[in-house]
C-alpha cells in the first residue's frame, strides 16, 4: 500500500508551461519527471479542427539528492519548467528543482549513420588488422526517435529553495530566484552566477519577509520584479546598480485596518507574479484575490478580483489543515484581456477585464468528456443551495488546482488538478 501511495505522490504535477508557440505544453511532476506534449498538425479532411496535444517526449529531469554538509534530502520535485525560443529545429527548456536549474535539449533523429570504418553496427570497436578498405559512412532512414539530453547543469548556487526561474528578453541570461536571493546566469557559463539580490539579515532573527516570485520584463531586459511574503512588489533596474537592494518601484496596497485579523499577514503573502505580455502590468495572487498593478501607480492596485472570497470565514481550519499556505499561481491570456487562477474543489476561476465578468468552471473527471461543454459552477455560503450550487462546507480542499498555463495566442487552457492534466479549448476553434 505505501509504494502505491509513494507513487502516486510523485505523479503530482508541479508545474505546467506552454512553449512560446504554443506548439508544445511541458508539465513537471513531485518525482521530478518532465512530460512534453505536441499539438496535432491539421488533418486534411478537417483543416477548422486543430490536433490535440500528445505525449512528445518523457523524461527524468531531477533525481533525488542529499545534502551531506545539511543532513538534508533534495526532493526530486520540479518547481518550475521555462521555455527558451525556439532558434533551430530543437527545443529547449530550463527546469529546476529545489537546488539546481538544468538546461534540456530535445531533438528529434529519423536517421542513422551506418558503415563505420573502426566500429561495426553493433558499437563494439573492430579489430584493426581486419580493416582492409575505407568505408564511406551513410545515412539510413529509422523510425522518429525524440531524445532528451541535458546541456548543461546549474547548481552550487542556491543555500535556500529555488521559488521560480525566468528566462530574460536578451535570450543569454537567466535568473533563479529563492526566499532570499536572486540570481543571474548566463546560459553559457555553469560555474558562476551574479547574485543581483540579497534580503537576508546579518542577523537571521531580524528576518520579517522572504522573496515569493521573481520574473523579467517581457521586453526590457534590465528590468524584473520580484513579490514578498509580505504582499509587496520591489521593481528593479539592473542599470541603477550592480546589486539591486534599492528598488525602482514599489508596490504596496495599504491595509485596511477593519480587515485586521490574525491570518492577515500570511493571506496577503503573494505566491505569484506575472507581467503582462504588453509588460505594462503586472498581475500578483494572494491567497484571497488576483490583483492588476499599472507600472505607473504604485500606491494601490488598478483591479482586484476575489477569487474565493467565501473562504474568509473558514481561515481558521484551513490553517489547520495548512491549506492557507498553498501557493496557487496565474495567468493571462495571449491579449491581457482575460485572468486565470486556481481555486479548491477542483475549481479555477476567469476573470474577463473588459466586461468583468467572472465564471468558475470545475476540472473533474465527469465533466472532461471530449466536446463536453463546462458548465459554471457557484458556491453557495450558508442557507439554503440552489440545485446547481455547492455550499462552501461540502468543498474539497484537497482537491485544488495550483498551476494553470494558457496558449500564447489561442484560446487553450492546461490546467493541472492533482495528478490530472486537464486542455480546454473555446468551442469557436
Amino acid at each position: 500500500m505505501e509504494a502505491l501511495l509513494c507513487s502516486v505522490a510523485a505523479d503530482i504535477i508541479s508545474t505546467v508551461e506552454f512553449n512560446s508557440t504554443g506548439e508544445l505544453l511541458a508539465t513537471g511532476d513531485k518525482g521530478g519527471r518532465v512530460v512534453v506534449f505536441q499539438r496535432e498538425q491539421e488533418s486534411k479532411n478537417q483543416p477548422h479542427r486543430r490536433g490535440e496535444y500528445n505525449v512528445y517526449s518523457t523524461f527524468q529531469s531531477h533525481e533525488p539528492e542529499f545534502d551531506y554538509l545539511k543532513s538534508l534530502e533534495i526532493e526530486e520535485k520540479i518547481n518550475k519548467i521555462r521555455w527558451l525560443p525556439q532558434q533551430n529545429a530543437a527545443y529547449f527548456l530550463l527546469s529546476t528543482n529545489d537546488k539546481t536549474v538544468k538546461l534540456w535539449k530535445i531533438s528529434e533523429r529519423d536517421k542513422r549513420p551506418e558503415g563505420y570504418n573502426l566500429k561495426d553496427e553493433d558499437g563494439r570497436i573492430r579489430d584493426p588488422t581486419t580493416i582492409t578498405a575505407l568505408r564511406v559512412p551513410v545515412l539510413r532512414p529509422m523510425d522518429l526517435m525524440v531524445e532528451a539530453t541535458p546541456r548543461r547543469v546549474f547548481s552550487n548556487a542556491h543555500t535556500y529553495h529555488i521559488n521560480s526561474i525566468s528566462v530574460n528578453s536578451d535570450y543569454e541570461t537567466f535568473m533563479s530566484t529563492d526566499d532570499l536571493r536572486i540570481n543571474l546566469w548566463n546560459l553559457e557559463i555553469t560555474n558562476r552566477s551574479f547574485n543581483i539580490v540579497d534580503i537576508k539579515p546579518v542577523n537571521m532573527e531580524e528576518l520579517t519577509e522572504v522573496i515569493t516570485a521573481a520574473e523579467f520584463h517581457p521586453h526590457q531586459c534590465n528590468t524584473f520584479v520580484y513579490s514578498s511574503s509580505k504582499g509587496s512588489i520591489r521593481l528593479c533596474d539592473m542599470r541603477a546598480s550592480a546589486l539591486c537592494d534599492n528598488h525602482s518601484k514599489f508596490f504596496e496596497e495599504p491595509e485596511d485596518p477593519s480587515n485586521r485579523s490574525f491570518f492577515s499577514e500570511i493571506i496577503s503573502s503573494i505566491s505569484d507574479v506575472k507581467f503582462s505580455h504588453s509588460g505594462r502590468y503586472l498581475m500578483t495572487r494572494d491567497y484571497l484575490t488576483v490583483k492588476v498593478w499599472d507600472l505607473n501607480m504604485e500606491s494601490k492596485p488598478l483591479e482586484t478580483y476575489q477569487v474565493h472570497d467565501y473562504l474568509r470565514s473558514k481561515l481558521c481550519s484551513l490553517y489547520e489543515n495548512d491549506c492557507i499556505f498553498d501557493k496557487f499561481e496565474c495567468v493571462w491570456n495571449g491579449s491581457d484581456s482575460v485572468i486565470m487562477t486556481g481555486s479548491y474543489n477542483n475549481f479555477f476561476r476567469m476573470f474577463d477585464r473588459n466586461t468583468k465578468r467572472d465564471v468558475t468552471l470545475e476540472a473533474s473527471r465527469e465533466n472532461s468528456k471530449p466536446r463536453a461543454i463546462l458548465k459554471p459552477r457557484k458556491v453557495c455560503v450558508g442557507g439554503k443551495c440552489r440545485k446547481d450550487e455547492i455550499s462552501v462546507d461540502s468543498l474539497d480542499f484537497s482537491k485544488k488546482i495550483l498551476h494553470t498555463a494558457w496558449h500564447p495566442y489561442e484560446n487553450i487552457i492546461a490546467v493541472a488538478a492533482t495528478n490530472n492534466l486537464y486542455i480546454f479549448q473555446d468551442k469557436v476553434n
